[in-house]
């Protein structure tokens, strides 16, 4: 039986993504790691994630990327808008993202991950 492809998206020194890389790794689950920054973001990608969790879930507005926007660029959000600036600034998703097969999950949770996997 073959198992599902499980990537996780995000951001090598990112804190949280470093807790869910260890959680996998010492339950020895086989993932790829997809970093933003240096891997990219397609807008396909960015789209089945916001499919997935939803536009308002995946953009956080605690990162410092969020409080050093204008306050036009944060004004009148759209899913449009947020997508734009997610693009442009994907330090504003909330990491990591982990997908397994054709489900997604936003941020680190092992209640979350152990019931994903």
């Amino acid at each position: 039986m073959s198992h599902p492809e499980i990537v996780l998206f995000g951001i090598r020194n990112c804190d949280t993504c470093k807790k869910a890389r260890a959680w996998l790794d010492t339950r020895g689950v086989s993932y790829q790691f997809h970093d933003f920054r240096e891997d990219g973001l397609e807008r396909s990608i960015l789209e089945d994630l916001e499919h997935a969790v939803g536009w308002e879930h995946l953009l956080n507005r605690r990162s410092t990327t969020w409080r050093e926007l204008s306050d036009e660029d944060r004004a009148h959000l759209t899913r449009d808008k947020a997508l734009q600036l997610m693009l442009q600034f994907p330090t504003l998703i909330k990491r990591p993202v982990l997908k397994v097969g054709n489900n997604m999950f936003s941020g680190f949770s092992p209640a979350l991950y152990e019931k994903a996997l």
